[in-house]
């Protein structure tokens, strides 16, 4: 094991197969599994007849890998940093219908934005996360884990804490909480074309929490010029676009819907594309 990729491995078979039953994939599945670890979520999903690709950066553990399930029908071994691997893999070989995944904590939320932000986005993933990050992954506006990624996830899905795992579950036990997360495909997410745009829009939203949204639009107008478009009076564009939307011009950005925020990332594009063309 090593300290430096945070493994906790999932020893409960009981929270396993509910993570399992969490995903809701039929047999034939193509499904990618982040973080397999020595196996043991990758056998259950097997046996029930899914077609597994496994993205493992410990090469110690590829290893292990391919020699419990290199010869089973259905699997699939890439290796390397899941962040790294998975568009080449993508390209290669499809999109898969499910994501799952016991994410290690101190990477969690960089696989996640990963996902997002990069086009993909299958109906459902299930990712076991420290509470914490299963927390902002959820939160609502005007709640104090509300952020930026908070933003960035309800642009694209609707999630919801599913359970909780104690310590217990894991070895070697980690000192928090964990919890699966069950994140499902918007009906009407960002467009897979805007989501960097947008994640780099809300994180400029969200730098200063005391400063209110049109303030921080503001002092973030010159990096987000080749984002939004560069218009001759920015600060203008900004009242323009918020009072069109009927959203004052003081509120916090930690106050506002992720749909609100989609709709403001838009009306600025939009004003700052007809800017420049003029």
């Amino acid at each position: 094991m090593s300290k430096r990729f945070g493994q906790n491995f999932l020893v409960s078979r009981s929270a396993r197969e509910r993570i399992l039953a969490e995903l809701k994939a039929e047999a034939g599945m193509r499904v990618w599994e982040i973080g397999p670890g020595i196996g043991s979520m990758t056998a259950l999903a097997l046996d029930a007849g899914l077609e597994v690709t496994a993205f493992e950066i410990d090469y110690g553990f590829s290893r292990l890998l391919k020699r419990h399930f290199g010869e089973r029908p259905g699997f699939r071994l890439v290796e390397g940093d899941f962040v790294d691997t998975w568009k080449a893999e993508g390209e290669a070989s499809g999109a898969p219908e499910r994501i799952f995944g016991n994410l290690p904590y101190n990477a969690a939320n960089a696989i996640v934005a990963s996902v997002i932000e990069g086009g993909l986005l299958p109906p459902r993933m299930i990712f076991t996360v420290q509470k914490e990050a299963g927390q902002r992954i959820t939160a609502s506006p005007g709640s104090k884990d509300y952020s930026a990624f908070s933003v960035l996830c309800s642009s694209a899905c609707r999630s919801k804490l599913a359970f909780d795992l104690g310590s217990s579950s894991f070895w070697p036990a980690p000192r928090v909480t964990s919890t699966v997360v069950r994140m499902e495909r918007r009906s009407d997410p960002v467009a897979a074309d805007d989501r960097p745009g947008f994640s780099t829009f809300v994180r400029a939203l969200f730098s200063s929490r005391r400063k209110t949204l049109r303030n921080n639009l503001k002092a973030a107008s010159q990096s987000l010029g080749p984002i939004l478009g560069r218009g001759a009076d920015p600060d203008v564009e900004i009242i323009g676009v918020l009072a069109a939307l009927g959203i004052r011009d003081d509120v916090r950005a930690e106050a506002l819907r992720p749909e609100e925020l989609a709709s403001v990332f838009a009306g600025l594009k939009a004003a700052g594309a007809g800017s420049i063309r003029s």
